[in-house]
């Protein structure tokens, strides 16, 4: 189990954390957490102790993908997905603490954000759901990966579901903050609750072109992502300097088209494009996930759902637990990264 000790340990190496299991040491086991609640981590993720490496960069599918990697080369594959407004740096504390256990841990910069540059000039700034979930199928097959663990939150855990609901023979086990997040346009299309849907103002404002263009700005971007952050994780006491460690990562050429053909896409404003139609077909039939997963709820994120997970419990047919995460918010791997390293050790040994 990843405890306090070892969640200080892991921190404490700093930027030296590439080489916290060397070539050859061997993943060590965890018993599962007993019980539907998880509780915080130890520490709350402030991005003070520790950064990554240099970064490296591959060529996979339409992508010449940027991404952070820790641990022994030849260890088990754990896939850490960001999402929206965040990017690798959610995974900062996280990717440590599962590197320490032996784990191969890859935190890859989605399309748009961050080094991770599209080949040609003339591929469409797509970000609909299928198109995000083939680029970290192409990155596996470029980093010779045949099956990972996947883990996510946000845009991150609606591509770690899409894989392991479509292509389970790529995805070990999940780990998926929120639950199932796979994107149903039709139902989309219905109106929620009042309140819900002030929770989702900025998803309409990117409807407008005062929204596209206030992200192509760069000032103007900056401060509503960091509204974001504000407001979707109400007990996280970050710093800006944590802050603007990620926002470094929204000057991507492309960021503004991605995020925004993202959110209009989702509301059946911008269309998709034809090579992916096959995949979005069998996403509307809300298609289950027959593999290990563990799915985490923050308690105080805005945009957890009632229930404890019961809204979508009959998605995942295989062998399952849920856990909720007392007084975080959103951004959970960097919030309270080891309640979602340990999610990740548990679901491995299922």
């Amino acid at each position: 189990m990843i405890n306090r000790r070892t969640f200080s340990k892991a921190l404490g190496l700093g930027a030296a954390a590439a080489s916290l299991a060397g070539p050859g040491a061997p993943a060590a086991s965890a018993a599962p957490r007993s019980g539907p609640e998880a509780p915080a981590a130890a520490a709350g993720g402030s991005g003070t102790l520790a950064s990554f490496p240099r970064l490296k960069q591959v060529r996979a599918g339409l992508l010449n993908v940027g991404y952070a990697e820790l641990g022994p080369a030849h260890g088990p594959a754990v896939v850490c997905l960001h999402g929206w407004p965040y990017d690798i740096h959610s995974y900062v504390d996280v990717a440590p603490l599962l590197a320490a256990e032996g784990y191969r841990v890859i935190v890859p910069y989605l399309r748009g954000h961050g080094s991770t540059r599209f080949l040609s000039e003339r591929t469409f700034r797509n970000a609909q759901q299928s198109a995000v979930a083939l680029d970290i199928v192409a990155l596996m097959d470029a980093l010779k990966i045949d099956r990972a663990v996947l883990a996510g939150f946000d845009w991150g855990s609606r591509t770690a579901d899409i894989i392991a609901a479509l292509w389970p023979e790529r995805c070990k086990a999940l780990v998926s903050v929120s639950g199932y997040l796979i994107t149903n346009l039709q139902a989309n299309l219905k109106p929620l609750p009042p309140k819900a849907e002030q929770t989702w103002w900025y998803q309409y404002y990117f409807a407008t072109e005062r929204g596209r263009l206030a992200m192509q700005d760069q000032t103007l971007r900056h401060d509503l992502t960091r509204l974001v952050w504000d407001d979707v994780s109400p007990t996280w006491d970050f710093d800006d300097a944590t802050f603007e460690r990620t926002a470094a990562a929204f000057d991507n050429p492309d960021y503004a088209a991605i995020v925004i053909h993202n959110y209009r896409w989702r509301l059946s404003l911008a269309e998709g494009e034809r090579r992916y139609d096959g995949v979005e077909k069998q996403l509307a039939a809300r298609p289950v996930i027959e593999v290990p997963t563990i799915t985490l709820d923050p308690e105080r994120d805005p945009f957890t759902a009632p229930g404890n997970g019961a809204s979508y419990r009959d998605r995942f047919t295989g062998k399952y637990e849920h856990r909720t995460l007392k007084g975080i918010g959103h951004n959970v791997p960097q919030e309270a990264p080891a309640a979602f390293a340990q999610a990740v050790v548990d679901v491995d040994h299922f």
